[in-house]
């Protein structure tokens, strides 16, 4: 039976998706909510979604020539202090059935049913990694949103498991629900395309590269001094690429490039486009994933589709992700590391292996799956 020819699924309902973070930035959350949005609209048999703009977003994240898509402008910025109760303000002349907060802070009313997403609980686990305002921030919304909303959905069952460890939150209540790559990632692209955005950055094929925000979750300064190791020890000459926008505390990323004498062998790119890092993936020897937490982590599932091998850590949901298409390691194991950095650069059958592996395990994840699981639980369901 298809996934929406139960009855239910014609129920005429009226379902809000807040989508005011992505005038604000385009990281993680957004381009959840932006992929999921679209997914939304290509379900068969769902009613009409109405799509929450901050009022000065000149963009508009709506399908095309969807009819079941309405665009409505809010005042409320993202990350307000009194957001629940001025966004409740805004939605509630709309009788919304459901309202989605893909950013996990869901108003204090203005729907009939709640429904939020918790990424991951990174304040909680890691404090020290973030900034003071943003632990106050966090910590004095997550426990009230938790509580009052209807349903949660999770990033992941490593992430389902530790609301509950952590906040006191039935089982019953969340929904795991996997994210997938953006189709940019699983496009094909010509050895002529990939080549010149290699020239373009002065790289040799095989480099090592590392994605994500400079930040201290990332563990990127036990990454250097693995990598210092290897081009030490080894010999090994290829250069470490990093693709990432500068986060909080990056300082001591760079002090360690310093320090290491790395400022020849370690290319900062920032923020790259998503085609351009697609192009990347081709290139680069092998993905270098050692981040002590993710919600769900989506570079190494960008890398898969893209034929890339991937070191990845073995530490919150990211064993869900690359399941037995990486090699896992202990994110503070050094020596293993530089190990398994060293065999996937020089052994080309073991590098092939993870490729085809990668590649088969990147196809579980689409956005159709995770549109279909997320309308269930809009519904009332799990």
């Amino acid at each position: 039976m298809p996934p929406f020819a139960h009855p239910q699924y014609n129920l005429f309902m009226l379902i809000g998706i807040d989508c005011r973070l992505p005038t604000y930035q385009m990281g993680g959350i957004s381009q959840y909510t932006i992929h999921l949005v679209r997914a939304l609209g290509e379900l068969p048999g769902v009613d009409r979604f109405k799509i929450f703009h901050m009022r000065r977003e000149p963009r508009s994240f709506l399908p095309a020539e969807n009819m079941n898509y309405s665009r409505s402008n809010v005042y409320t910025p993202c990350h307000h202090r009194y957001e629940k109760f001025t966004l409740s303000a805004e939605l509630i002349r709309h009788r919304l059935d459901v309202f989605h907060s893909p950013d996990f802070i869901p108003p204090k009313f203005g729907a009939s049913r709640k429904v939020i997403t918790v990424h991951d609980l990174t304040f909680m686990f890691y404090p020290q990694f973030l900034t003071a305002e943003s632990r106050r921030y966090y910590y004095g919304q997550i426990e009230w949103a938790v509580a009052d909303a209807d349903h949660i959905i999770a990033d992941s069952e490593a992430t389902r498991d530790d609301i509950i460890t952590h906040l006191g939150v039935t089982k019953s209540k969340i929904t795991p629900i996997h994210l997938a790559a953006n189709p940019v990632y699983e496009a094909v692209y010509t050895q002529e395309e990939i080549n010149r955005t290699i020239v373009k950055f002065g790289l040799p094929k095989g480099f090592i590269l590392a994605v994500g925000t400079l930040e201290p979750r990332k563990n990127l300064v036990n990454l250097l001094r693995a990598y210092e190791r290897l081009h030490r020890d080894y010999s090994v000459i290829v250069p470490l690429v990093l693709v990432g926008g500068k986060g909080w505390f990056y300082d001591q990323i760079f002090n360690t490039i310093s320090e290491l004498s790395l400022e020849n062998h370690v290319i900062h790119l920032g923020r790259v486009g998503d085609e351009t890092l697609a192009h990347l993936y081709h290139a680069a020897g092998v993905l270098a994933f050692p981040s002590y937490y993710e919600g769900f982590g989506l570079p190494p599932l960008e890398a898969m589709h893209c034929g890339c091998p991937i070191i990845a850590s073995n530490r919150g949901s990211i064993p869900e992700v690359v399941g037995d298409a990486a090699i896992s390691l202990d994110p503070d194991d050094r020596d293993a590391w530089v190990d398994s950095l060293y065999r996937v650069l020089i052994d080309a059958d073991l590098a092939r292996s993870l490729r085809e592996s990668g590649y088969e395990q990147a196809l579980k994840f689409t956005w159709a799956q995770t549109a279909e699981k997320t309308m269930a639980v809009y519904l009332g369901g799990e």
